[in-house]
């Protein structure tokens, strides 16, 4: 039997490592697209693109941040495009947005000690507040507040300065804010503030303690 060349063996080592984050890579193609199934082929572009050009990453460095950035850059160049020339359907099977829309802190202070049926509902008004975002914003939010990638990492993925990576997220927090804030008020979960831009999470865990 023929013994593997260098190439083949690493390409093997590449895939290997490149699978372990096949799981991240979608459930950002599903929130960057919102339909399970453009997330599906999104993520198989993004797949092929980083084995064609696998010997351009270079050993030791990020795969995450990597595969990240042909990923978004895939969606920006293809899929975006698409989106803007048809309507896209909400995806029925869309996982609802896990803790890091907000601070991991703040997420605790929603969703610790509310129920179960609570817990969901608060899921969804995040999904849709994040669903409401424009792509940019909404890139922003996955990648950093989800993903957890540093500011760094992001503006190598999207190809801008650190300064605009801040300022554009800082933005997109304060229009998740802002829908959400709307969102309690429309359920009557809190009153509508007078004249204030945050919303006191503490306040708002408690008053759905005290409805339960």
């Amino acid at each position: 039997m023929a013994l593997r060349n260098g190439q083949d063996l690493a390409r093997e080592e590449f895939e290997r490592e490149a699978l372990k984050h096949l799981d991240s890579l979608y459930g950002a193609a599903l929130r960057y697209t919102r339909s399970p199934s453009d997330a599906e082929d999104l993520v198989q572009d993004a797949f092929v693109k980083a084995y064609r050009f696998y010997d351009r990453f270079e050993p030791g460095t990020n795969m995450k941040a990597w595969l990240f950035r042909i990923l978004t850059n895939t969606f920006i160049n293809k899929y975006r495009r698409k989106t803007r020339e048809r309507k896209v359907l909400e995806g029925s099977t869309a996982e609802p947005v896990g803790d890091g829309v907000m601070s991991r802190a703040a997420m605790r202070c929603l969703t610790d000690p509310v129920s179960e049926a609570q817990r969901r509902l608060i899921h969804a008004e995040i999904q849709d507040a994040l669903d409401s975002l424009p792509d940019d914003y909404r890139m922003m939010i996955v990648l950093a507040d989800i993903e957890e990638l540093s500011y760094k990492e992001i503006s190598e993925i999207l190809g801008c300065p650190i300064g605009t990576v801040m300022s554009r997220l800082h933005r997109a927090r304060k229009k998740m804010q802002k829908r959400l804030v709307a969102q309690a008020v429309q359920l009557g979960i809190i009153e509508e503030p007078q004249g204030a831009e945050t919303i006191s999470l503490d306040a708002y865990r408690r008053s759905r303690e005290a409805e339960g």
